[in-house]
């Protein structure tokens, strides 16, 4: 079946069945909406979000989704009192969004795919470091079908192609429904990483699809791709071991790199044991 991504008004596909739930899980999960938005300003985005995880939140039936996009130019930065990785913020060239996700600075912008994961962790396993490593092998089995050899780089959160990093990940949960997601550099231009250290790293090297293959490719082919995969890999959520990788392409490399990388970020209404 060729990938296809629905329109924000389009057709919903279901993903393949839940595994066996486990105690205080939900049990099977409703089927998973992907939408391509486009180019969507980052405070739209961040409103819509908000009020899906409302709305969701009081109708635990409501699907689950994935909103696949793009941002205008701008800067965000998770719920941290280390703020350095935005270097004074005075001389940001592009808005700066203080958000309820993990981790320190990174830029969204044009040619960047974005994902934003809305997912009600409690029919997903309830393990929310589970589900960064499903994102992180999710992004690398994408980046797979160009050819390309990702790597994970723990304790780093995150997509890296050798020493370059090439995905950032930085998520927040609510009533255990998770928001934000992931920022893939797939084309454009790089330079609004220069103003910031992304993620806290320093001297992190930031790449894209286009530097390392050469191929400028469509932003929407990319999601396209990403939403057909989700779909078939959401089943690998359900009722895993605790602590346990996402199996299905990550791979895991030793890194030099230093700094915190992206992180978590949970609510007050999250489980006291899975707080910050």
């Amino acid at each position: 079946m060729n990938p296809s991504v629905e329109s924000q008004r389009g057709a919903v596909e279901e993903s393949p069945g839940a595994a066996e739930t486990r105690p205080g899980q939900l049990p099977s999960p409703p089927p998973l909406v992907t939408r391509w938005l486009g180019r969507l300003a980052f405070a739209d985005a961040l409103a819509q979000q908000e009020e899906f995880v409302r709305q969701k939140h009081a109708n635990p039936d409501l699907p689950d989704a994935l909103w696949l996009l793009e941002h205008d130019p701008v800067y965000t930065i998770g719920r941290t009192l280390d703020r350095s990785s935005l270097r004074g913020a005075s001389h940001l060239p592009h808005p700066l969004f203080p958000i309820n996700r993990g981790g320190q600075a990174t830029w969204h912008g044009p040619g960047q795919l974005v994902g934003y994961f809305l997912l009600d962790l409690r029919r997903h396993g309830q393990d929310l470091h589970r589900y960064l490593r499903w994102i992180e092998a999710l992004l690398i089995e994408l980046l797979g079908t160009y050819d390309l050899a990702a790597w994970t780089h723990p304790p780093l959160t995150g997509v890296w192609i050798g020493q370059r990093k090439i995905a950032s990940i930085g998520v927040g949960v609510r009533h255990w429904i998770t928001m934000h997601g992931f920022a893939l550099n797939v084309s454009g231009n790089l330079a609004g990483f220069d103003a910031i250290t992304p993620c806290g790293i320093t001297d992190v090297v930031m790449t894209s699809v286009e530097k390392e293959t050469g191929q400028t490719l469509p932003l929407e082919t990319v999601a396209a791709k990403l939403a057909h995969q989700a779909k078939a890999r959401l089943a690998d959520l359900p009722g895993s071991a605790p602590g346990s990788r996402a199996d299905f392409g990550a791979s895991a490399k030793p890194s030099s790199a230093s700094g915190k990388g992206d992180t978590p970020a949970l609510d007050r209404d999250a489980p006291p044991e899975q707080l910050d």
